[in-house]
């Protein structure tokens, strides 16, 4: 709040509709000053990278989605619209977070390079991004530096294997012990291959692991009872196949970065999501955003939990005062 009276005239009542109007034409004119987008952001060449000096600690980027409620909202379960979320870990613990609603921003590789330029991006330093593995997040990486390793995170893999496995376990819960033999033991053997496909995807056997989704869809052929739940569970080995399949090319072995205290999964940008998004546009929340709106809150809100708010005003007004003030992490 002391940033605040700086800047505004909050001595008087102010008007909320006047407040959303300069926060919007603050996040607008920060818009502005962000460069044009372009396919890849990669400079120089090896020979060049080569004559750098030696860069800085490395950087883990996490990207994961949060979902706000839109204005045009019909009922409960549609009108949703999606706010993706990252934060860019340098290995000595510093941090920035970033966020942007992809259905507005047109600048989407510029903004996550800026971010990355301001934590000092050299050619020649170790990038590591996890995402979940959409098109969108995944070509949002690409180009961005020659150093960049890009992997599917852990935890939506692990979650995907779960359900598939409650689903299993709900239907052999449904059947009489005494009857269909059959049955019990096509089950069993469905439990042994999902068992099995997460021993092979943790250690980055994607081949054997396509082997065991192929062997999935055999023993579900077999399955004659509960044929509603049959169709189901087809329905998710089919899209972890697909799942897989696409992004194999992204999958480490997970337990030999685990073993070496690598990162192998977006949590550490769940609590961001959390922080970022859910805190200010869902929980307890019962406005409804257009995606202009959401889209400009979030780079005001962004800006305040980096701590660099102050610094783009003391930009705009050499005559603010300089001094350093309470972190204003709370007021965001």
């Amino acid at each position: 709040m002391e940033l605040l009276t700086e800047i505004l005239p909050l001595s008087g009542n102010i008007n909320r509709t006047s407040m959303q109007r300069h926060q919007q034409c603050v996040a607008e004119r920060m818009e502005g000053e962000l460069g044009e987008e372009q396919c890849q952001f990669i400079e120089g060449c090896p020979r060049d990278w080569a004559k750098q000096p030696l860069p800085g600690p490395s950087l883990t980027v996490g990207l994961d989605g949060g979902y706000v409620r839109a204005s045009d909202q019909r009922s409960k379960n549609e009108g949703w619209f999606e706010a993706l979320t990252g934060k860019s870990i340098l290995s000595d613990g510093s941090d920035k977070v970033f966020a942007f609603v992809n259905q507005y921003d047109t600048k989407l590789k510029r903004r996550l390079y800026e971010v990355l330029k301001s934590q000092g991006l050299q050619m020649n330093q170790q990038i590591v991004f996890l995402s979940d593995g959409g098109d969108t997040v995944r070509d949002l990486q690409y180009y961005l530096s020659p150093e960049s390793e890009h992997l599917l995170d852990w935890f939506h893999i692990t979650m995907r294997l779960t359900v598939m496995r409650q689903m299993v376990k709900g239907m052999t819960t449904e059947l009489k012990p005494d009857k269909y033999p059959e049955t019990q033991s096509v089950l069993a053997d469905l439990s042994q291959h999902l068992e099995s496909l997460k021993w092979r995807l943790w250690h980055g056997d994607v081949l054997h692991a396509l082997q065991h989704i192929d062997n999935l869809e055999d023993d579900l052929e077999m399955l004659e009872e509960n044929p509603e739940n049959k169709k189901k569970l087809k329905k998710a080995v089919r899209e972890f196949h697909h799942y897989i399949e696409a992004n194999q090319a992204f999958i480490p072995n997970y337990g030999d970065r685990y073993r070496h205290h690598e990162t192998i999964s977006t949590a550490f940008v769940e609590s961001t999501v959390n922080y970022v998004v859910s805190k200010r546009f869902v929980k307890k929340q019962q406005m409804r955003w257009t995606r202009r709106g959401a889209h400009l809150l979030l780079q005001t809100r962004v800006q305040v939990l980096n701590g660099d708010l102050r610094q783009t005003f003391c930009r705009w007004f050499p005559c603010m005062k300089t001094q350093e003030l309470a972190p204003l992490k709370e007021a965001a």
